[in-house]
């Protein structure tokens, strides 16, 4: 697996904690602008995984909470939105 890969798979799973609780899953959509809609078609675009994760930066406990349950870092949540923009 490609580094592409390894960040588009910890995004994509970044994206399924978020959408984990109701609260957090409405909150990730009214700031993102996304629809549900958008989430399913378009779950493998850098940009909508980059946005996910910058989602999460923008909230650090919510960071740190992903971090843990996906068993990474928040540095490396950080460091794949970064690459996905590139």
């Amino acid at each position: 697996m490609g580094l592409a890969d390894t960040n588009a798979a910890l995004a994509l799973s970044a994206l399924a904690w978020s959408l984990g609780e109701p609260e957090r899953a409405q909150r990730l959509l009214a700031l993102t602008g996304l629809a549900p809609a958008d989430l399913r078609d378009r779950a493998e675009e850098p940009a909508l995984l980059a946005a996910v994760l910058a989602f999460l930066e923008a909230h650090e406990p919510d960071l740190i909470a992903c971090a843990a349950a996906l068993e990474s870092t928040p540095a490396a949540l950080v460091r794949a939105r970064m690459e996905l923009e590139a």
